[in-house]
């Protein structure tokens, strides 16, 4: 139906789900940082496929600000989670399939006052990966928070169009006056993609978060779920072993100090 619009989904609570299209105005109430500390959830949910998921995501609903999912499917139990907890989730599609959705998720609190879609196809398979930019006001300040939620391209030889997702991203995020978070799925499995991903993070001063016991799913020895901030303190990090997807979710908390260069 939106086959080559650059679109989002929002789901609030019981509402119907609202199309954000380009150039929408958007409409936000509360800042979503309103303290000086402040919990995210990364997480390849690997499509809801194995059991206990949402009790994952039910025991760390009230301690986190901001849950990023990769591989997010729009099923009766995420949306139930999204409406029970009184969250608002904005969901970038790279596909859909019996009228579920899948892609990239940004489930918080309260509503961005900007909001970026991006999609790229994989050059084999064809389905494509998406991303997710969201900008959150901050209590007391003129700065905002910018995220960035990806799960980039898999299948591909070299890192031509790997590097194209990237800068698409990093476009936005190095012209952002603000702290920023960028984290996901990054598929950084060889020895060329991860060099391409630290060069690039590096080039607009994101630092990585690093893991005391680091338990992230690994494929050919390369770790491919990745937090990058600037602008922030960190204050914790850890992995949570499950066996309720094929991938740990990294848990993050953060200090907020806007004077920190940006």
């Amino acid at each position: 139906m939106f086959k080559n619009r650059d679109y989002t989904l929002r789901y609030i609570g019981n509402s119907d789900v609202e199309l954000i299209l380009p150039n929408h105005k958007m409409v936000h109430n509360e800042p979503l940082i309103d303290q000086t500390t402040f919990s995210i959830l990364v997480w390849n949910i690997f499509k809801q496929k194995r059991a206990n998921c949402i009790h994952i995501l039910e025991q760390y609903a009230n301690q986190t600000k901001l849950i990023l999912l990769q591989e997010a499917q729009t099923t009766p139990q995420l949306l139930n989670f999204i409406s029970e907890h009184s969250k608002l989730a904005d969901h970038v599609p790279a596909y859909c399939f019996n009228e579920i959705f899948a892609g990239v998720m940004t489930i918080t609190d309260s509503a961005p006052s900007k909001i970026l879609s991006f999609r790229e196809k994989e050059p084999f398979i064809r389905v494509p990966k998406s991303a997710l930019i969201t900008v959150y006001p901050i209590k007391n300040s003129t700065q905002q928070l910018l995220v960035a939620n990806i799960h980039a391209i898999n299948f591909s030889i070299g890192v031509k169009i790997y590097r194209q997702q990237m800068f698409m991203l990093l476009n936005y995020i190095k012209q952002h006056n603000g702290p920023v978070i960028l984290a996901g799925d990054f598929n950084a499995w060889s020895r060329q993609r991860l060099n391409l991903l630290y060069h690039l993070v590096r080039s607009i001063k994101l630092k990585p978060v690093n893991f005391a016991i680091d338990i992230r799913k690994t494929f050919l020895g390369r770790p491919l779920d990745f937090v990058f901030y600037r602008g922030l303190k960190l204050d914790a990090a850890k992995i949570i072993d499950t066996a309720a997807s094929d991938h740990n979710p990294l848990f993050v908390n953060f200090k907020l100090d806007l004077n920190l260069p940006t």
